[in-house]
């Protein structure tokens, strides 16, 4: 019999598979079709948040951001390929992060898996999964924007990637995950995805310091509209897509996507229009996306009546938290990572605790208002969790790069945009220089 020879997964893209055939369950087409195209969809919402981004942010700046976006999606598709899908998935490590037996998905078969994808082969699922893996770094770009180096956000978004995302998938989603087996409630991402991406913005946004001119407005309005057009479109596959099958759990993650985010936008404008006398179309963009966030763990587990008290109030605290608490501790969040997707992410954990209903999904677990106080101890101490992984491991990552290369380009390289300076390339090539909006 020959011996097994194990190779570094780094070396395992030249080889050839070891695909496993045997069947674990009978695929369903119906849901396998489901679940691709839910990956398309959520796939589709990187370009549309550097469509987002890019519209909000200088003129000189646009390249910069949307290259961001668009470089993670090729990093980060291989990177899951070779071990990131394997350390979020495969196996168990003291309940905090899997093993290589994935690696280069090596082992991953053509057929269900009966941990993780029943009716769907379990290469699908990896690559739904990978979708998620992607937009979760380039939320935080939002944070930084305008002024870290290029080469420095690809180390960062690696090192990011591997350190933090795929031990936090792990802890939620991974079978043996301790926060999974502690029963905390995340059906599509408020901790892993919105809370870790936010507060880690939060802590590069502190590490780097501010920009020279921090009150910026954003350059092209229908940019933003309609990369906040794709988030919204694309956020069905990234919630519904999450019930991995074709059924009742996946229509209801569908109506509650769009409800909550609808009265999050009502939420936002009408506080807005209240205080400062005028209903803008950033902020009515800014509180859909931040609806969509704050529904995004609870979306498998609650009514659609919930979701509109959960919209609502996270475009409220999210419009609260971008117009006053930022401007207060004076940290210099560019396009409000935190601002909405921590602080959406962590209403939305919470909510799960309160309005989650096992008469919508019987998997799930009852919340505090049906009579199941301990399940929103459980999602606090989810977010805690979080909070203290996510910032710290971002901390340890952002000084270790420092001590081997520049973090943040210089003055005079910020004041010439990072269009130039980075790229050597302009979004607007109309025969004259790009119009700084903001002097």
């Amino acid at each position: 019999m020959k011996k097994k020879i194990f190779v570094p997964a780094i070396f395992l893209i030249t080889a050839v598979p070891n695909i496993a055939f045997a069947a674990t369950g009978k695929i369903d087409t119906g849901d396998t079709a489901f679940i691709l195209f839910s990956a398309a969809l959520v796939m589709i919402m990187t370009p549309g948040l550097a469509l987002f981004y890019g519209g909000m942010v200088n003129g000189k700046n646009v390249i910069s951001i949307m290259m961001q976006s668009f470089t993670i999606i090729a990093l980060i598709s291989v990177q899951w390929v070779l071990f990131g899908f394997s350390l979020s998935f495969s196996g168990d490590t003291y309940h905090l992060i899997g093993n290589l037996h994935w690696a280069g998905l090596n082992n991953i078969g053509l057929e269900p898996d009966s941990t993780y994808s029943s009716t769907i082969p379990l290469l699908a699922f990896m690559v739904y999964q990978l979708m998620f893996a992607i937009i979760t770094p380039a939320l935080i770009t939002g944070a930084f924007a305008e002024r870290m180096k290029f080469s420095a956000f690809i180390v960062f978004t690696l090192l990011w990637t591997t350190l933090v995302y795929d031990p936090l998938a792990h802890w939620v989603w991974g079978n043996g995950g301790w926060l999974k087996n502690l029963g905390a409630l995340d059906f599509a991402g408020g901790t892993v995805v919105h809370i870790s991406s936010g507060v880690s913005g939060l802590v590069a946004a502190l590490i780097l310091g501010k920009r020279k001119n921090a009150k910026m407005v954003p350059h092209h309005m229908p940019m933003v509209l309609m990369g906040a057009a794709f988030l919204w479109f694309g956020w069905f596959g990234f919630n519904a897509g999450s019930a991995l099958s074709v059924n009742g759990i996946a229509v209801n993650a569908f109506v509650v996507t769009n409800t909550a985010a609808a009265a999050a936008a009502i939420g936002w404008v009408l506080t807005e229009w209240k205080v400062s006398g005028k209903p803008t179309l950033l902020g009515a963009v800014s509180g859909a996306v931040a609806g969509l966030v704050a529904i995004t763990p609870a979306s498998g587990y609650v009514t659609a009546v919930s979701a509109i008290v959960i919209g609502v109030i996270s475009g409220i605290i999210c419009f609260i938290s971008v117009n006053y608490i930022k401007h207060k501790f004076g940290y210099d969040d560019s396009l409000d990572a935190f601002g909405i997707h921590g602080v959406g992410g962590t209403w939305g954990a919470l909510a799960t605790g309160l309005f989650a209903t096992k008469a919508i999904n019987p998997a799930g677990a009852n919340g505090l208002f049906y009579g199941n106080p301990n399940q929103l101890l459980i999602q606090f101490l989810s977010v805690a969790a979080t909070y203290i992984f996510a910032g710290l491991m971002s901390f340890i990552i952002l000084k270790v790069i420092s001590i081997f290369m520049e973090l943040r380009v210089t003055k005079e390289e910020e004041e010439l945009g990072l269009d130039i300076v980075e790229h050597g390339e302009e979004a607007y090539n109309l025969g004259f220089k790009a119009i700084d909006f903001n002097q």
